[in-house]
C-alpha cells in the first residue's frame, strides 16, 4: 500500500470579516486596465484591500483609472514591447515594494475568415498583418508580462504569487478568428508550462477563459443578436464583467489552484 504524505499544518492566513482569505496588501498588475474587464477586475480588487498597478497602452484610460481608484498606479505601456514592458516592471516593483498578482488582461482581435469565397470566387484573404498584430499583443504581450512579473515576485521575496491569464472560450477554435484563437489557445499552454515551472517558486499560473460578457463591445451588437446569444447559453444571460472580476479574486485567494482553466461562461460549453 502506498505511503499517503499529509501536508505540513500551515499557519492561518488572515481572513476579512466575511470568512474569506483577504486581498489585503496584496500589489497586483493588470494589463489592459484603464477599462472594460481589466477596469472592472481592478475595481472588485482594490475594494477588497488590493494596491493595484494599472497598465495601459492608452495613457489617458490607465491614468483616470488610477484617479478612481485609491490604491492605483498608472503604468502607460506597450506590452509588446520588451524595452517597456522591462521598465514598467520594475517601476512597479519599486513604487509598490513588492508584487505578488498579474493579471494578463490585455488582448484585442481582428476578425476575419482565413479565406473568403463564394461561387469558386475568392473575395479576401486574412491579412498576416492582423494576424501578427493580434499575436503580439495576445501572446507575446502575455509572455512578457508573466515574465518580467516572476521576476519581480522571485526577487522581492513575497509568500508566493499567480499569475492570472485571461483567455477566451475561443480558444477551442471560433468560426473567423484564427488569429485570436491561436493566441488564446497559446495562452493556456503557456500558463500550464508556467504552473509546472514555477510552483517550485511558490508561484501559482491559472487561465479564466471567459464566455459572452457584457462589455462596452459586446453590448453594441444588435439587441436580436444579443438574444439570440443568451438563448444558446444554459442560464440564459450575458455575464457581467463582475463575474470574470470574482474568478480572478477567487483564483488569487485559494492557494491550490494551479495549472487550470476557470470557464467564466454560464454553462455555454456544457
Amino acid at each position: 500500500m502506498p505511503r499517503i504524505v499529509l501536508p505540513k499544518e500551515q499557519p492561518a492566513k488572515e481572513t476579512m470579516e466575511n470568512g474569506e482569505n483577504g486581498l489585503d496588501g496584496k500589489v497586483v498588475a493588470i494589463t489592459g486596465g484603464g477599462r472594460g474587464i481589466g477596469r472592472g477586475i481592478a475595481d472588485h480588487l482594490a475594494a477588497r484591500g488590493a494596491r493595484i498597478a494599472i497598465i495601459d497602452v492608452d495613457s489617458t484610460s490607465a491614468e483616470a483609472a488610477a484617479a478612481a481608484i485609491k490604491s492605483a498606479r498608472p503604468y502607460t505601456c506597450d506590452i509588446t514591447r520588451e524595452d517597456q514592458v522591462v521598465p514598467a516592471f520594475e517601476a512597479i516593483a519599486a513604487d509598490f515594494g513588492r508584487l505578488d498578482v498579474l493579471v494578463n488582461n490585455a488582448g484585442i482581435f481582428r476578425d476575419a475568415q482565413l479565406v473568403n469565397a463564394k461561387g469558386g470566387q475568392v473575395r479576401s484573404k486574412a491579412s498576416a498583418e492582423e494576424f501578427d498584430l493580434v499575436i503580439d499583443v495576445c501572446l507575446r504581450g502575455a509572455f512578457l508580462c508573466a515574465r518580467e512579473a516572476a521576476a519581480r515576485i522571485i526577487e522581492t521575496g513575497t509568500d508566493g504569487g499567480v499569475i492570472v491569464n485571461i483567455s477566451s472560450g475561443a480558444f477551442r477554435g471560433n468560426f473567423g478568428q484564427t488569429n485570436y484563437s491561436a493566441a488564446k489557445a497559446g495562452l493556456v499552454a503557456m500558463s500550464r508550462v508556467w504552473a509546472k515551472e514555477l510552483g517550485r517558486h511558490g508561484i501559482r499560473s491559472m487561465v479564466i477563459a471567459p464566455g459572452a460578457i457584457e462589455t462596452d463591445l459586446l453590448m453594441s451588437m444588435p439587441k436580436d443578436a444579443l438574444e439570440g446569444m443568451a438563448r444558446q447559453i444554459p442560464l440564459r444571460r450575458i455575464g457581467r464583467i463582475e463575474n470574470v472580476a470574482r474568478a480572478t479574486a477567487h483564483i488569487i485567494e485559494n492557494d491550490y489552484l494551479t495549472g487550470s482553466i476557470v470557464e467564466v461562461n454560464g454553462g455555454m460549453t456544457v
